[in-house]
């Protein structure tokens, strides 16, 4: 099996089409010009930083920060096939950010990465202190379970087989932020003001059978407690998986994703 890195990269082409508009949107709400200076969140693949680099020009700057030097270096290799010289793409926490000057930035983006921090408020302390006054900070979170498809379908059919735990908003994940008190209550924390919110219904993953996001499911390992399921029901949940996939297929291709909520603060 290949590492997590492996397998981001193995789905990045599709993921990156298909989200492109949350990427382009979120630059948007950052009124992103040319030769403004961006700061980019847990930048993983390289989205929306690669994006930014395009807009900002060669008299902006764009750095990116993650955990993973593995993603940061598929992502580097994106920026060197688009020659994109004013984009740095740095191994850092956003929880300390250490030895980035105060009011370095015109403003900072948060693609689908503040809510798997272990400290999210410590992080948004950092990028406030690094934003210069009135500057912008854009994120994207998941909005509530029900509403995002790709992260319970699978954990729904598994439910048939095996007691699946509830899901915990305040721990990491992809739903860290799915209540908008909790995103709002961590802003006023870091002395941000919430200023915008909207939504988008985006999806991360397409094939053309169930079988291909049962693999998909599976890559991502989005239900771990299936491998705990005797062979012979293991093999009758993705059977029943790959079904309920198929409900959703429309003109040969079946979409997952889910709602978006984006928010503007500063």
């Amino acid at each position: 099996m290949g590492s997590p890195a492996d397998t981001l990269r193995k789905y990045d082409a599709v993921e990156s089409a298909l989200t492109a508009p949350v990427s382009e949107r979120m630059l948007d709400l950052a009124n992103l010009r040319s030769g403004m200076r961006l700061i980019d969140l847990a930048s993983g693949c390289g989205e929306p930083a690669l994006r930014a680099a395009h807009r900002v020009g060669v008299h902006g700057s764009v750095l990116g920060v993650d955990v993973s030097e593995a993603l940061l270096a598929y992502a580097r290799e994106k920026a060197q096939r688009s020659a994109l010289s004013n984009l740095e793409l740095r191994l850092a926490n956003a929880e300390s950010l250490d030895g980035l000057p105060g009011e370095a930035f015109d403003a900072a983006t948060a693609r689908w990465g503040l809510m798997y921090m272990r400290a999210p408020a410590k992080a948004l302390i950092n990028v406030r202190r690094v934003l210069r006054q009135g500057a912008p900070f854009v994120a994207a979170f998941w909005a509530e379970p029900e509403r995002v498809p790709w992260a319970v379908l699978a954990r729904g059919v598994l439910a048939r087989y095996r007691d699946v735990p509830s899901i915990n908003p305040e721990v990491p994940g992809p739903f860290r932020y799915s209540n908008l008190s909790f995103i709002e209550r961590d802003l006023n924390h870091a002395r941000f003001t919430l200023e915008h919110v909207e939504e988008i219904d985006v999806p991360v993953i397409e094939a053309p059978t169930g079988a291909g996001i049962v693999k998909w499911v599976r890559d991502f390992g989005l239900t771990p407690l299936a491998a705990e399921l005797p062979e012979s029901e293991h093999a009758r949940y993705e059977s029943d998986l790959a079904r309920e996939a198929e409900q959703l297929c429309l003109n040969g291709v079946i979409r997952l994703g889910g709602i978006t909520r984006l928010v503007v603060a500063r």
